[in-house]
């Protein structure tokens, strides 16, 4: 039977069954579209609408449709777009325009004053010297403008939009890999639903849901869970990688849920390991932000407050997947519970430390062949960063300890770091560098950790060992083979931070007593207590104190245009040695015992700590911890090391190690190779072990009662790794 002779209704039939089915779905896929929309917008209506706000706002309207108090002839990249705010009232204004609790809702004199500000735009089509101005800050908040008010506002205003708003796509400079691709893929998103262009929207939607995986050593997520926004792989974690990266895809797999464009729960899940082994733990307590961590920003005024909850609400929509630890974090931001968390973890991709406690939240920043020491102070901010990354040690109790201290801090007296002080700092196009020594790295087990620094600085040739032995709840720093070639002094800085307390001194033989306010040369130091912060000097070694009121200018660390002139004022506790003018072999060694009294410090101190440095020399820097019985050790070459009576210990490689001792043997030991040459690591200990594991081989000598270890080393973006062994 040919096609011609085949019966005619059931054919009609199956078309009309047909169509209809096709056409239920395409309006399923329309009314999808439409309800992103809508939840776009509803975020965008969120928040409560202060009407002296808008008043004040509406106020400032002139003539012309221009606000006052904006400088809108200045578009140079230093003075931070103050055109932005023209879009920012606009956006605010919108939304009080559609707020229903509102005095101004849907109120005529306030959409005639919303056209006119908006005129005034459009009309002159602001470009900034800064691509971001253009490609982000513009189109974003043109975008919300037009789906708050593109219905009612007139047509040829909607249309003049269009090529703004334009700027913000996928072939821009800045839709490159990094943390901006996803934020200008969103407002393409946006504006592609705000035209009801469904087809462009299925293409930007996927693009948005492929953007968290790890992008190996590259541009993005990376396998340690840190951030690199660009190819200099500087920490930009808690930055690009937060509110930009992080935040962006969150706020779209909420937008999309429940729909056909709803994300992967893989890709959803990955993100929740990235914000809780990531981000939140390179921010204090997860709550509050890591000063450690900041590059350039940090010579902006900040608010100390904890961070909101949005984005982990918007995950707890989309996924069970660690639902404890984010309720958890939550619940820190709200104040309705207090720290609980312990854990150490090195960021290997990013040269980064991190240890915390229920009490207490510390970090070692520090950079490497591998890595540039610092971002750029691009467009203005950070002139006098130099320095940050040179083995930068801040410890925090609360988080506001170094707030805003930033105007009249001393640059080249960084907590923790060694430096060569100059008369002045050079100016901020010389700031990054890139690291010139490969051994820079740490060994961690998740709750201890010692991290090996060999640093030459490349700014004035200062060379120094640095480490850091984190055991329980205190810590041991040391310091050896400094050293320098200029006619100027070195100094390592014990902590620069705001004075919140008097400072307690113990000179050896003598009874404890209040510092006077001034600066201080303090002879065979013992101990100095400050804001329920211990530190034991176990040598008896000279230490400068400074302990008064500084002042400097916002203006003095940014060449921004809008930065402050006025003088701040703060009080100021600064602690350091003084290594001397070229010095040859320069040292120091201090213990650090945070969140205690000054009893208990004292009570440390005459019964003894629980330490004992087993060598500060340029080949190996070693610390015990008799209580925990744990030792940890920075090879900086091969050597021998006794970790106890008939307990040796022979590093046939440079590597860091650390080892949990029990009855005269190793129970644990935990490596890592700082260089990331290593494709093997060995070493030897005194007795006979066992033990089964892929990664590591066993070499039991019976005749001189030797066990040689070959450990297999991580590869590629895993290198730099600890691994963790039981024995």
């Amino acid at each position: 039977m040919t096609i011609d002779n085949l019966p005619k209704k059931p054919i009609l039939i199956l078309l009309l069954t047909l169509g209809t089915f096709l056409s239920s779905s395409l309006l399923a896929q329309v009314n999808e579209i439409a309800l992103i929309r809508e939840r776009v917008v509803q975020q965008l209506k969120s928040g409560k609408v202060e009407s002296n706000e808008i008043g004040s706002i509406l106020n400032k309207v002139k003539a012309d449709g221009s606000f006052k108090n904006i400088k809108y002839d200045d578009l140079s990249r230093t003075a931070g777009f103050p055109q932005r705010r023209h879009l920012l009232r606009l956006v605010t204004l919108a939304k009080a325009y559609h707020s229903e609790g509102s005095t101004y809702y849907h109120n005529r004199q306030l959409l005639e004053k919303i056209t006119l500000a908006t005129k005034y735009w459009m009309d002159n089509d602001f470009i900034g010297d800064n691509w971001h101005n253009n490609q982000i800050t513009t189109p974003e908040n043109l975008v919300n403008l037009m789906l708050l008010m593109g219905d009612v506002l007139p047509k040829e205003l909607v249309e003049k939009s269009q090529p703004m708003i334009g700027r913000a796509n996928m072939n821009a400079s800045g839709a490159r890999p990094s943390g901006d691709r996803i934020v200008i893929a969103g407002i393409l998103a946006k504006n592609l639903l705000f035209n009801d262009d469904k087809a462009g929207f299925d293409e930007v939607i996927k693009i948005i849901a492929n953007e968290i995986k790890f992008n190996n050593g590259s541009r993005g997520m990376q396998q340690d869970y840190s951030f690199h926004h660009r190819e200099d792989r500087v920490n930009n974690t808690t930055s690009y990688g937060y509110g930009k990266y992080a935040n962006a895809f969150g706020e779209w797999s909420d937008y999309v849920s429940g729909t056909s464009y709803a994300f992967e729960v893989d890709k959803i899940n990955q993100l929740v390991d990235y914000y809780l082994d990531g981000v939140y733990k390179q921010l204090v307590y997860g709550i509050y932000e890591d000063i450690s961590v900041k590059n350039r920003s940090i010579a902006t005024g900040a608010t100390f407050i904890p961070k909101g909850t949005l984005e982990i609400e918007r995950l707890l929509r989309s996924t069970d997947y660690r639902k404890k630890e984010l309720e958890e974090i939550i619940r820190l931001r709200k104040g309705e519970a207090s720290p609980s968390l312990s854990f150490a973890k090195f960021f290997w991709q990013t040269e980064h430390f991190v240890v915390q406690r229920p009490n207490y939240y510390t970090t070692v920043r520090m950079f490497s062949s591998r890595n540039k020491n610092m971002e750029k102070p691009y467009n203005g901010p950070g002139i006098t960063t130099h320095h940050r990354a040179d083995g930068t040690n801040y410890l925090m109790l609360k988080g506001n300890e170094y707030h805003d201290i930033w105007p009249v801090y001393d640059w080249q007296k960084i907590s923790g770091t060694t430096i060569m002080q100059k008369p002045n700092l050079l100016g901020g196009d010389v700031i990054q560098k890139a690291g010139k020594m490969d051994f820079v790295g740490a060994v961690e087990d998740g709750q201890k950790g010692a991290v090996g620094f060999d640093f030459i600085s490349p700014h004035d040739g200062t060379k120094a060992k640095k480490s850091w032995f984190f055991f329980d709840q205190s810590y041991v720093c040391l310091g050896t083979d400094i050293q320098g070639s200029r006619k100027l002094p070195i100094a390592t800085t014990v902590d620069q931070v705001i004075m919140r307390s008097p400072v307690s001194t113990l000179k050896s033989g003598k009874t404890a007593k209040i510092l006077p306010e001034g600066s201080h040369k303090i002879d065979q130091l013992k101990y100095l207590y400050h804001g329920n912060i211990g530190y034991i000097f176990p040598n008896e070694e000279t230490v400068h104190v400074s302990n008064k009121t500084e002042t400097g200018r916002w203006s003095d660390i940014t060449d921004q245009k809008n930065a402050s002139t006025k003088v701040v004022s703060k009080e100021v506790l600064k602690v350091w040695f003084e290594h001397g003018v070229k010095p040859k072999n320069g040292s120091y060694a201090y213990m650090v015992f945070p969140s205690i009294s000054e009893n208990e410090l004292k009570t440390i101190y005459e019964a003894g700590t629980p330490y004992e440095i087993l060598s500060n020399t340029k080949d190996l820097q070693a610390v015990k911890n008799k209580d925990e019985n744990v030792v940890q050790a920075v090879f900086y070459q091969s050597g021998n090391l006794s970790l106890e009576k008939k307990l040796d210990l022979q590093m046939e490689n440079a590597g860091i190690i650390m080892l949990k001792l029990k009855r005269g043997k190793v129970e644990s030991f935990s490596i890592s190779d700082p260089t990331r040459k290593l494709t093997e690591l060995k070493f030897t200990l005194e007795g006979l072990y066992s033990l089964k594991d892929p990664d590591i081989k066993v070499i039991k000598n019976r005749k001189t009662k030797t066990s040689q270890f070959i450990v297999q080393m991580p590869k590629g973006v895993f290198s730099g790794k600890s691994l963790n062994f039981k024995l």
